[in-house]
């Protein structure tokens, strides 16, 4: 495939087969991560590699024992990583004021375009990836689980593998729901109800709100998904990993 058929191809893979990935192969996809866009040239990042299957069970429950992880051969973790950018500048006698939240935005910008690309090489080699959106509600096991010293942080997971099927492309919403020409052009209502109305209408949705009992879309997300409770409770895990690892 070439590249734009690769992104316009992407679907989210969270059952493997069992073949292998090479490490020729895998060697390829991580140098198409590093050739990724990054803050200053300074490549903001760390990549951690899971294969051995007693590792991937360490992980495994801080993954809310998403089975993808154990049977995807590969696992890699992405980390915002200043600490060996530091310790650069300090053995060259440079001191580096970069303990603060600003530096932390920096590689973690530089360390999901790495993702990216690392997911981008995948599919096009035929490989299947999905993200772990996991990783940040529980950096702080992780952190202990890896050795992650002071001013790394894991930030975002995928998992690697030959898909065991094809489950269909993920639904998106039109185009001209993300784009705004010149400045920014704020939605009204019957925008809202025009750019969700083939999500809010489509089988699986009509399924969801079967399983939930409950009346529309939006109130799954609020109140089954990504709960206000449940925000709050992982945004301050998060902020105190932040304030342990340097950034705050």
């Amino acid at each position: 495939m070439n590249a734009l058929e690769t992104l316009l191809g992407h679907r989210t893979i969270r059952e493997y087969s069992n073949k292998p990935i090479s490490d020729d192969l895998l060697t390829k996809i991580l140098e198409a991560a590093v050739r990724g866009s990054t803050t200053g040239n300074m490549q903001l990042y760390s990549i951690i590699i899971n294969k051995d299957e007693e590792m991937k069970k360490k992980i495994l429950p801080f993954h809310f024992n998403q089975k993808a992880v154990i049977e995807a051969p590969v696992v890699l973790t992405f980390c915002a990583d200043f600490n060996r950018f530091n310790k650069w500048c300090r053995f060259r006698g440079a001191e580096p004021g970069y303990d603060n939240f600003q530096s932390f935005m920096w590689a973690v910008i530089d360390a999901v375009i790495a993702t990216q690309n690392a997911c981008i090489a995948a599919e096009h080699f035929g490989l299947g990836i999905c993200y772990m959106g996991t990783v940040t509600y529980n950096a702080h096991e992780l952190i202990n689980i890896y050795h992650l010293p002071k001013g790394v942080v894991p930030v975002t997971c995928i998992t690697l593998g030959y898909p065991l099927k094809d489950p269909g492309l993920t639904d998106r919403l039109p185009l001209e729901a993300v784009i705004h020409n010149e400045t920014y052009k704020d939605y009204a209502l019957d925008d809202i109800d025009r750019l969700y109305f083939e999500k809010e209408n489509s089988a699986l949705t009509k399924t969801l709100l079967e399983e939930n009992q409950l009346e529309n879309l939006a109130k799954i997300f609020t109140e089954k998904r990504y709960t206000k409770k449940d925000n709050q409770h992982f945004s301050d895990i998060f902020l105190d990993v932040l304030k342990k690892q340097g950034f705050i």
